[in-house]
């Protein structure tokens, strides 16, 4: 069975696609999915090009990418949502209530799955214990402060700004592949 992780921005072009497809490489081989939407995203349009460019200087081909709409299926669908922002997961829980408590800022996770002990392998699903793992971890820390959890929208900046953004993504997925990792 094959477990279903969401990445959520605004627009779907240019953080969640890039956390999308860094996921997608940090997560091979294991039977997880990766998905992203934009919750007031315009469907069908191509990645960013700054985005794309630094998709396809990783082996990715994001020629085949189009935005989605966040719709509340995609919600309850995913074992684990993880959006750009706390507007953004308040976006998610407000359309659909249930994915509460697997609904995180990518920032958030990081911290938690940094901080977690390593998840249980006694669940099937190694991304429902990589959540499980950082829901204890919660306890242990502090919160983060202000806009700590939000990851800045690159759009309308340099080449170098869409760079600094896939650098904060991929420094907050590593803990959660290495945490999906030690479940299964």
């Amino acid at each position: 069975m094959l477990s279903a992780v969401l990445f959520v921005c605004h627009a779907n072009l240019c953080r969640s696609p890039m956390a999308e497809y860094a996921a997608r490489r940090l997560l091979a081989g294991r039977p997880v999915t990766v998905a992203s939407a934009g919750t007031d995203a315009v469907e069908g349009l191509a990645m960013h090009p700054y985005a794309a460019t630094i998709a396809a200087e990783t082996g990715d081909d994001p020629t085949s990418f189009r935005s989605r709409r966040l719709l509340p299926e995609h919600l309850t669908g995913a074992v684990l949502v993880l959006t750009a922002t706390r507007r953004q997961r308040s976006i998610c829980t407000a359309l659909a209530p249930a994915a509460l408590h697997r609904t995180f800022t990518l920032r958030q996770f990081g911290r938690l799955a940094a901080a977690a002990e390593p998840a249980g392998s006694e669940q099937d699903d190694p991304v429902r214990a990589a959540v499980a793992a950082a829901a204890l971890a919660r306890g242990r820390l502090q919160p983060a402060p202000g806009d700590a959890d939000d990851l800045r929208d690159p759009v309308g900046g340099t080449p170098e700004d869409f760079r600094r953004c896939a650098e904060e993504i991929d420094r907050a997925l590593r803990p959660l592949a290495t945490l999906i990792g030690t479940a299964g």
